[in-house]
């Protein structure tokens, strides 16, 4: 197939291209590379430097591709806070100008990079996908949820072909985002400088962290779908945020101070999937345990000390 990835300089992205290359998938990618880093991305793709924005663009690009992975939005929560019409501008409307050109060129074949955070404060868990969508507390959430909703409208309206993935917590070697926003690569670099680890409410918070392959596999096993389908992509299995950390010192042999940051408002207490549905329809499965995850991880800022 001829895919388009958007936002694929960046941490999710990269790993896409290459498992779609690997498996003999022409690829083509869009960024604008104000969060991304054209040195991550395969020299055998087809690169185009463009913004969402430029929608005559996009159609010029999109023309003969059979399907679109959409994973170009801002996803700093704090950011968001701050900067909640910049995000708007770029995640909601940068979408709806997406979907246009698809219409305008037939590309009516859509996954979308969605997150566990539209599930809001759950209300249960493990999460489902039938659960209802809570109510956000940040701009950045309140993006994703417009984000889905605009996919499935084409669906309704223009017989687009749409899958939302819902990520929960992905992580591995790779993440390069200034500022870093996301636990896992923040607390190894941490621990690799010799610098108190950044924490909030003591650690205490459940997550459900997924290895980054794992994630990008879930984006190939789904291209050949068609309708509306929605499955959130997580291990099913919770951790707590503390003993990740204890994790993190064992494998690199010491311990560094704790920057007790206190409570930040807007976290949930606990957040994890229940993966059963894309179990059961995909056959996927997640490959890769939090360990050796970790250690992949740590094996990848080690060797890149630049990025520390």
């Amino acid at each position: 197939m001829k895919v388009l990835v958007t936002g694929g300089a960046g941490f999710i992205g990269s790993h896409v291209n290459k498992l779609l290359l690997n498996q003999g998938h022409q690829v083509t990618v869009i960024d604008d590379l104000s969060k991304g880093h054209k040195e991550i991305v395969d020299l055998k793709v087809d690169f185009h430097q463009t913004s969402l924005d430029d929608q005559q663009q996009l159609e010029s690009i999109l023309t003969g591709h059979d399907v679109v992975i959409h994973m170009a939005s801002y996803i700093e929560v704090g950011e968001s806070v701050k900067k909640p019409v910049e995000f708007s501008q770029n995640n909601i409307v940068g979408t709806v100008k997406l979907l246009e050109a698809m219409k305008n060129t037939g590309v009516k074949k859509i996954i979308f990079s969605s997150s566990a955070c539209v599930y809001g404060k759950p209300a249960k868990v493990p999460i489902t996908e039938n659960d209802s969508l809570g109510e956000q507390e940040n701009p950045y959430g309140i993006t994703k949820v417009a984000m889905e909703d605009f996919c499935k409208l084409y669906f309704t309206l223009h017989g687009f072909d749409v899958t939302i993935l819902r990520y929960f917590n992905p992580y591995g070697p790779g993440e390069l985002h200034q500022p870093e926003t996301h636990a896992i690569p923040n607390f190894i670099k941490s621990t690799l400088a010799k610098t108190p680890i950044p924490l909030f409410w003591k650690g205490e918070q459940i997550r459900d962290f997924i290895y980054i392959d794992d994630l990008a596999a879930a984006h190939v096993l789904a291209l050949s779908l068609t309708g509306l389908h929605i499955y959130n992509v997580g291990t099913e299995k919770g951790s707590k945020v503390i003993d990740v950390v204890k994790k993190i010192f064992e494998i690199i042999g010491y311990e560094v101070p704790i920057d007790d940051k206190g409570e930040r408002k807007g976290d949930v207490t606990t957040l994890v999937a229940s993966a059963k549905k894309i179990k059961q329809e995909l056959g996927w499965n997640p490959q890769i345990s939090l360990d050796e995850g970790l250690k992949k991880t740590i094996d990848f800022f080690r060797s890149h000390p630049s990025s520390t």
